[in-house]
C-alpha cells in the first residue's frame, strides 16, 4: 500500500501507467480525425460554395487533453485509491476476530458488519490470515466446530452468511474453543473483539483467552447506543405496567413505547425516559378493553433486539365477563352471595359486568356466569340458546333452586333434589376432586387437598355423559359438564359458586377453572404440564416475528415459564393450532450491566471513526460519463450528428461534465416544481405521468412519489403504457389537465384548500380527469370512513362537485381494466372502493371520483433496487401483487375509458374465467 496524506493506493503499481501518458499524448497528436463528409442535394448548389479545407491537421487540444486526462482517470481509479486509509493492522500474526452476534449485537448489527468488512479488506491487503470467533451458539443447540485458520478471502464468505440470533451469547463457550486454537498458531497473533456492550458471566474466561494469543483490542458501543431490555406487563387491576432497565444511570434517555396488535397496527403509544441516575423505569399503560384483547405485543420502536418487544397471550386478555344477578344474586348479606365470590375471583382478569340478564346479553359479553336461579322463563331461555349458538359461553352454578326447579338448559340432564356428603342421616364424608383428564380444558391444573364438596346436584347417567364431564369427583360423580351448542359453550358447575355447599371458591384453584372458562371465549386453554408446546411464530434478532426455524424445539407446557430463551427454544409463541403461549426473552436474561473491568493490556476504541472510502467506484462512475462525453464530440466533429450545431454541442458536453461530476445536483425523474410554467408545462405534455397532490408531509410525499415510480415501472413491463414517472402538483398553483389520474392522499392535518384550488379542481374534474382519494385509516363503511383522514377528506370536499357515489359493483370496468380482480388492496385489504353511481357517456364512463382507504401508494412503494418499502397486512407478497395489479386496472381505466365494457370482449372474459 502507498499512502500519500488522507489518501492511500492499494495497487500502487498500476500508477506506472501514468509513464505511458507522453506516449498515448503523441500517438493522439499526430492521429487526425477521420475527414467530415458532406452531400449536396443538388448541383445548383455546389455553384453557390467556397472550396475550403474541411479535415484538419491534428487532433483538437481540448480534445486532446480531455482523453489524457480520461486515461489518467482510470489508472487511478484501477489502482485502488482509498480516502482516509486505516492504519494497518498490529503485529504480524493471524488476526483472531471475535464478534459478539447475540441479541444484544442485533440493533447495531450493520456498523458490525460495516467494520468486519473493513478489517477483512486491511487483512486481505496485508495477507494476513483470519480466524472468525462468533460468540453466540448456533441455531439448533449443537457444538460448534474447531475454529478454522484461513484467507481473508474465506474468512469473508464466512463473514457475510454471518448474523445476529435472538439469544443471548456463551463467552465462556467461546473462550474454550479459542483455547483450543491456541496450539494450532504459531506465533502471536492479533485479537479484535467486536463486543455489544455488555457484561456476561464468562467475560473474564474469554478475555484471558484472548489476551493468551497476543495483543488484544475491544470494540464498544457507546453507552447511549447499549440496549434497553422489555420485561412483560404487570396486571394490576385494569391497567398493565411495563418495565424497562437499560445498562447504564448515566444521562436522560427517552423511548417510543407502542402497543402493537398481531398485524402490526400501533394500538397505544406513549413516549417514556430515563431520568439520569435511574437504570430502570415503569410505564403504566391504560387500554381499553378492546384494545387491550387484540393486544398482541409492547415494543420499544427505537430499539431493534429481541429484549426490546414483550409478546402477550392470552394471561394478558380482558374478556368481558357478564354475571347475572338473579335469584340468590340479591341476599340480605351481598358479601356471601354467589356474585361477590366470582367477582373477587375474575375482577383482576377481566373485565365484570354485574346486571340483570336482559341488559348483560345486548352488551356484549364474551361470558355469562348465572348463579343459582329458579325456573327460567321461555323468553330468557330461548335469548340464552340463542346467545350461545353464536358463540357465547354460558356458566351455570348449581344451587338450592336450581336443584328444587330443574330445567332443559343445562349441558345434560339433571335430577331433581340435591346430594349431602355430610349431615346426620349421611353416611359419607365431603369429598375431593378427582384428577383433571386430557379431554378436559382444566387438565395440568394442581388440586389442593383442602377442596372439600358437600352438597351437589346430580346428573342422569347417559351414554355421552363421560365425554361431557370436564371434572368429578374423587367417586367419579360429574361436578362439571358442558355441551358444545352451535359455536358456543354451555357449562354447568354442579355445586354452588359461594361456600354454602363447598369450599371450592374459597381456594386459587377455583379462580383458575374460572380463567379457562373465560379464556374458551377465544379458543386459547391452558396448555397442560406434560403437553408438547410446538413453536408456531419466533421472534428474529431484530424483533421481528416470523415463522418459526426447523431448528427450534417444543416445550413442556408445564415448564414455559422457567424455559431459558436459547437456541433450541428462541423467543415467540409456543402452543397448539395456532394458540400459543409467549416465551420473552427479557425476563429470561439479567438486568443489562455495562461490559466492564477489562484486565490490563486490553486497548479498547469505539465504532465510531473515520471509515475508509473506497474511491474506486466513484472514479470509474466520472470516467465513464467523460468517455461518452467524449464518443458525443467524435460523433459531431465527424459530421455525423448534423443537426447537433456547435453552440449546442458545447451545451450538452458541458452539461455532460456536470452530469458526470456532481449527479447529485441533476434532477431525478419528477419534474422540479421550481421551472416556470412553460416549461412546466413542455415537460408535463410530452410524457405520461402519474402525479400526486402535495400535503405538505414529507413521509407521505415521499410514500406517494416511491409508490407512483414503481407503479410507472409496473406499467412500461407488463402494459403499453409508457409512463415517465412520478410528479407532485399543487393544485393551487399548478395546471391539472396534463393528468388524466391524481393520487391525492389523505393526513389528519392535511392544509385547506384555497378558492383558486377548489375552482382548478372542478375545473379538472368536468374536463375528464379522475381524483383517487386514499383516506389511509382502513375505515370506509361509508365513502368519507370514520378514521382521521375520512374526517379531514368530509372537510376538503366542501365546495367540490361530487357525484353520488356507491361501492365498484361486481360487473364494473376496473374490475377487468386489465386484470380481473374483485378486490382493491393497497397496503390494507377490505373495505369497499367507492365510484360514481351512474356511468355516463360525458366522459366516457370514467368516474371522476375514486375513494379508497387502503394506503395504496405504500402498497405500491418499492425502493430503486425492487425492494418493498412498507409490509402489507394481511396478505403478505400475494396481497402486494394483486396492489399493482389494482393500481394497473386503474390507470388503464383512467386512459381507455369503457373499452373493456364492450360486449365484444364478453367471451374473452367468460373464457379467461373458466365459464
Amino acid at each position: 500500500m502507498l499512502t500519500l496524506g488522507t489518501i492511500a493506493f492499494t495497487t500502487p503499481l498500476i500508477l506506472l501507467g501514468l509513464v505511458a501518458l507522453p506516449i498515448i499524448y503523441w500517438l493522439l497528436r499526430v492521429t487526425p480525425p477521420a475527414p467530415r463528409h458532406i452531400r449536396f442535394p443538388a448541383l445548383r448548389i455546389l455553384a453557390e460554395l467556397t472550396a475550403r479545407e474541411e479535415t484538419p491537421a491534428r487532433t483538437p487540444w481540448w480534445l486532446l487533453a480531455l482523453r489524457l486526462f480520461l486515461a489518467g482517470l482510470i489508472l487511478l481509479a484501477l489502482a485502488g485509491p482509498v480516502l482516509n486509509p486505516a492504519a494497518g493492522l498490529p503485529g504480524g500474526g493471524p488476526i483472531v476476530i471475535a464478534i459478539d452476534n447475540g441479541w444484544a449485537a442485533a440493533g447495531d448489527w450493520p456498523r458490525r458488519q460495516a467494520l468486519l468488512d473493513d478489517l477483512m479488506d486491511r487483512a486481505g491487503r496485508e495477507q494476513r490470515r483470519v480466524v472468525l470467533v462468533p460468540t453466540a451458539p448456533p441455531p439448533g443447540g449443537e457444538a460448534p466446530g474447531p475454529l478454522q485458520i484461513g484467507r481473508a478471502a474465506d474468512a469473508r464468505a464466512v463473514a457475510d452468511a454471518l448474523e445476529a440470533h435472538p439469544w443471548p451469547v456463551d463467552r465462556a463457550a467461546a473462550a474454550e474453543r479459542i483455547v483450543a486454537l491456541a496450539g494450532r498458531i504459531d506465533g502471536p497473533a492479533q485479537g479484535i473483539w467486536l463486543a455489544d456492550g455488555l457484561a456476561d458471566g464468562g467475560d473474564r474466561a474469554f478475555t484471558e483467552a484472548m489476551l493468551r494469543l497476543g495483543g488484544l483490542e475491544t470494540v464498544l458501543p457507546e453507552p447511549g447506543r447499549l440496549p434497553i431490555v422489555l420485561t412483560p406487563p404487570e396486571i394490576a387491576g385494569d391497567r398493565l405496567i411495563v418495565a424497562a432497565h437499560r445498562a447504564t444511570a448515566t444521562g436522560d434517555r427517552t423511548m417510543d413505547l407502542r402497543v402493537l396488535s398481531d398485524d402490526g397496527r400501533v394500538l397505544d403509544r406513549r413516549e417514556a425516559w430515563f431520568a439520569d441516575g435511574d437504570r430502570s423505569v415503569s410505564v403504566t399503560l391504560d387500554l381499553q378493553t378492546a384494545q387491550r384483547n387484540a393486544a398482541g405485543r409492547v415494543i420499544i420502536a427505537d430499539q431493534s433486539t429481541a429484549a426490546a418487544v414483550a409478546l402477550l397471550d392470552e394471561r394478558w386478555r380482558r374478556r368481558p365477563v357478564g354475571i347475572a344477578r338473579s335469584g340468590s344474586g340479591h341476599p340480605a348479606q351481598p358479601l356471601l352471595s354467589d356474585v361477590h365470590y366470582l367477582e373477587q375471583a375474575l375482577a383482576p382478569y377481566a373485565e365484570i359486568r354485574a346486571d340483570d340478564l336482559s341488559a348483560l346479553l345486548p352488551s356484549g359479553v364474551a361470558v355469562l356466569l348465572m348463579p343459582d336461579t329458579g325456573t327460567l322463563s321461555a323468553e330468557d331461555r330461548d335469548q340464552l340458546e340463542r346467545w350461545t349458538a353464536e358463540g357465547g359461553i354460558l356458566v351455570r352454578f348449581a344451587g338450592p333452586l336450581l336443584a328444587a326447579n330443574p330445567d332443559t338448559l343445562v349441558p345434560t340432564p339433571i335430577r331433581f333434589g340435591d346430594r349431602a356428603l355430610t349431615g346426620a342421616l349421611s353416611w359419607t364424608e365431603p369429598m375431593g376432586l378427582a384428577p383433571f383428564t386430557e379431554s378436559s380444558p382444566f387438565f395440568g391444573l394442581s388440586i389442593p387437598a383442602e377442596v372439600q364438596v358437600s352438597r351437589q346436584v346430580l346428573a342422569d347417567p347417559t351414554i355421552d355423559l363421560p365425554e361431557k364431564t370436564w371434572a368429578a369427583l374423587a367417586d367419579g360423580t360429574p361436578l362439571i359438564t358442558a355441551d358444545r351448542r352451535g359455536e358456543g359453550w354451555l357449562v354447568l358447575v354442579h355445586t354452588s359458586a359461594r361456600p354454602e355447599w363447598s369450599n371450592l371458591s374459597l381456594t386459587g384453584l377455583f379462580v383458575q377453572m374460572l380463567r379457562r372458562m373465560v379464556a374458551l371465549s377465544e379458543g386459547v386453554p391452558g396448555a397442560a404440564e406434560d403437553v408438547a408446546l410446538q413453536p408456531i411464530r419466533t421472534l428474529d434478532a431484530r424483533g421481528i416475528p416470523g415463522p418459526a426455524p426447523a431448528t427450534a424445539l417444543p416445550i413442556s407446557g408445564g415448564a414455559i415459564g422457567e424455559t431459558p430463551v436459547g437456541p433450541t427454544h428462541p423467543p415467540g409463541y409456543y402452543g397448539i393450532d395456532d394458540q400459543g403461549q409467549a416465551l420473552n426473552l427479557g425476563p429470561t436474561i439479567p438486568a443489562p450491566d455495562p461490559l466492564a473491568d477489562l484486565p490490563a493490556g486490553v486497548s479498547t476504541r469505539g465504532y465510531a471513526g473515520d471509515a475508509e472510502v473506497d474511491l474506486m467506484p466513484p472514479l470509474l462512475a466520472v470516467a465513464l460519463g467523460l468517455l461518452l462525453v467524449d464518443l458525443l464530440i467524435t460523433l459531431v466533429l465527424r459530421g455525423l450528428l448534423p443537426a447537433l450545431r456547435p453552440q449546442r454541442a458545447v451545451a450538452t458536453i458541458a452539461a455532460g461534465l456536470v452530469l458526470a461530476a456532481a449527479p447529485g445536483l441533476w434532477p431525478d425523474r419528477a419534474l422540479a416544481q421550481d421551472t416556470s410554467a412553460d416549461d412546466f408545462a413542455l415537460r408535463a405534455s410530452t410524457d405520461v405521468w402519474l402525479a400526486y397532490v402535495q400535503t405538505g408531509d414529507s413521509t407521505v410525499d415521499e410514500t406517494s412519489r416511491a409508490g407512483l415510480e414503481t407503479l410507472a415501472q409496473v406499467l412500461s413491463r407488463r402494459t403499453a403504457v409508457e409512463a415517465a414517472g412520478a410528479i407532485g402538483v399543487d393544485p393551487a398553483r399548478d395546471e391539472l389537465a396534463f393528468f388524466p389520474l391524481l393520487y391525492w392522499p389523505m393526513t389528519a392535518d392535511h392544509p385547506p384548500l384555497s378558492q383558486t384550488a377548489r375552482s382548478r379542481i372542478n375545473d379538472y374534474l368536468r374536463s375528464g380527469g379522475t381524483i383517487l382519494f386514499d383516506t389511509r385509516d382502513h375505515a370506509m363503511s361509508s365513502p368519507l370512513g370514520g378514521g382521521p383522514g375520512g374526517q379531514r377528506l368530509q372537510v376538503l370536499l366542501e365546495g367540490l362537485e361530487i357525484p353520488p357515489l356507491l361501492p365498484v359493483p361486481p360487473d364494473h370496468v376496473l374490475t377487468k381494466a386489465f386484470y380481473l380482480m374483485q378486490d382493491f388492496p393497497g397496503r390494507y385489504a377490505g373495505g369497499p372502493l367507492w365510484v360514481e353511481a351512474e356511468e355516463t357517456l360525458i366522459h366516457d364512463g370514467v368516474s371522476s371520483i375514486i375513494i379508497g382507504a387502503n394506503d395504496y401508494a405504500a402498497g405500491w412503494a418499492a425502493s430503486p433496487d425492487g425492494q418493498p418499502l412498507y409490509p402489507v397486512v394481511p396478505g403478505g407478497e400475494r396481497q402486494r401483487e394483486m396492489a399493482r395489479r389494482f393500481g394497473v386496472n386503474l390507470v388503464m381505466y383512467t386512459l381507455t375509458g369503457n373499452y373493456k365494457a364492450d360486449q365484444v370482449h364478453v367471451p374473452a372474459i367468460l373464457e379467461r374465467l373458466g365459464q
